[in-house]
């Protein structure tokens, strides 16, 4: 046996999902922004006044850099803390800066020196933002390499069709009885779900089908459909979300039972920003409140029953749940809207409502949740707004959020999670949703 392979093999394996987000990384990431910038200046000590012309070239450059990068791309999702902003400054106008010293002053030890210097500050800069964003949630994933779901992943071909004997009632635990064959976990498959009305050009769905829906007589499940951040994929629900896990062990507890959850792509490519909204920017509103309940109804064997259906996100995917919750709320009456805004938003009012609605204020309004609850009153919807305490951009948005919800007659509530913007946040709130909502949807007592 290669017990020297295995031992680095196992090395590798940790290394891999190390955590890249709040917490020790940002203190490492703190503590290498320190250390390369000392020895940029120790690299650079002959003179001060060379540093200080190097300076003047970097900071102007990297502002007209940047500027002109965020005019045309905007490339920066909407949850970027100001902060963040400013470490993003700092990697540009390092690496602009290490650029300058080595034109000053040419030479391979100095070059390799100041590189790797400039090169460690600048990746500990962008390091900060990702944590805040969690587009990498850990080492691995730098590589493509995405935690596992722990569910066994399927092909939907092999996901057992509709059956003839099923097992229904209100609540379900009250009228289920498990079968001898029911497998002992859920099974994870990505599927196409077409935007037949919408046209929207979503990416796979992922799914995840708990042991009750394998098995025959078939319960007939409630469903959730989920939402993740921009920018992001459905996949990010199942790596720093852990939901595939986390319904898992829901189902464990209640004998296989657990909503049938399809995840899917609100947003048309990894940095997309369709808002959820039927504008300019796509039909990402009918997409998620027509074209996914119908091919739902279409290909799954769950419930039709409005009452048992909710919808729910992080980030992005929070502020979509509450606009289709109120958009169409005899679709879906309940949600979940975990770290969300209190608007859609590209980064300024002005500038989304000339995008999406070309400046149209009150077409933007007839959509916009909140100015859509200081209208309408929604005794019928009923939701939780989750935030992260260290979340400083979003959690007051959520506290607005909810207080609007509240005087609309909405049945809501409102806690805060240890945390920031980071999966391990919205993690936990699905997490500690799984019993409420398992309850809301009829599924126990």
């Amino acid at each position: 046996m290669n017990t020297g392979g295995v031992q680095a093999h196992e090395l590798l394996s940790r290394i891999a999902h190390l955590s890249l987000e709040h917490g020790r990384a940002q203190t490492a990431s703190t503590v290498a922004v320190v250390a390369g910038t000392v020895v940029m200046l120790a690299a650079s000590r002959s003179a001060r006044p060379p540093i200080l012309r190097a300076a003047a070239v970097a900071v102007p450059v990297t502002a007209v850099i940047g500027g002109a990068v965020w005019a045309t791309y905007r490339p920066l999702p909407n949850q970027i803390p100001p902060a963040g902003y400013a470490w993003i400054w700092l990697a540009v106008g390092t690496l602009v800066l290490a650029a300058a010293l080595l034109l000053r002053k040419p030479g391979v030890r100095r070059a390799v020196v100041i590189g790797t210097a400039g090169a460690m500050v600048a990746a500990a800069a962008v390091g900060q933002v990702n944590a805040e964003v969690g587009v990498f949630p850990t080492v691995g994933s730098l590589a493509g390499h995405r935690p596992p779901t722990v569910v066994e992943p399927v092909s939907f071909g092999a996901v057992p069709g509709f059956e003839s004997a099923v097992q229904s009632g209100t609540p379900m635990d009250s009228v289920w009885t498990r079968p001898v064959r029911t497998p002992g976990s859920g099974v994870v498959t990505e599927v196409e779900i077409p935007g037949t009305e919408s046209g929207f050009p979503a990416r796979p769905a992922v799914l995840y089908l708990p042991p009750a829906y394998l098995t025959s007589p078939r319960a007939v499940l409630p469903v959730m459909v989920m939402i993740a951040g921009q920018p992001g994929r459905p996949q990010d629900w199942f790596g720093s979300g852990r939901l595939g896990s986390t319904v898992d062990a829901y189902a464990a507890r209640h004998d296989g039972l657990a909503p049938v959850v399809v995840v899917v792509d609100a947003l048309g490519s990894q940095d997309a920003n369709p808002l959820c909204l039927d504008s300019a920017l796509g039909n990402a509103a009918t997409y998620v409140a027509r074209d996914v309940p119908a091919w739902i109804e279409k290909s799954l064997q769950v419930s039709r029953d409005p009452a048992q259906w909710a919808i729910g996100g992080f980030s992005y995917g929070g502020t979509c749940s509450i606009q289709l919750a109120v958009n169409y709320p005899a679709i879906y009456p309940t949600f979940l809207d975990f770290l969300g805004q209190d608007e859609p938003s590209l980064g300024d009012h002005a500038g989304t409502v000339a995008a999406t609605f070309a400046g149209d204020e009150r077409a933007f309004a007839a959509v916009n949740p909140v100015d859509v609850l200081r209208t309408r009153q929604f005794p019928e919807l009923t939701g939780v707004f989750v935030a992260g305490a260290a979340d400083d951009e979003y959690r007051p948005q959520q506290q607005r959020m909810f207080a609007a919800a509240r005087a609309a007659g909405l049945n809501v509530r409102y806690y805060e999670l240890p945390g920031g913007h980071e999966g391990a946040t919205w993690g936990a709130a699905l997490e500690r949703e799984m019993d409420w909502t398992g309850r809301q949807l009829g599924l126990t007592s």
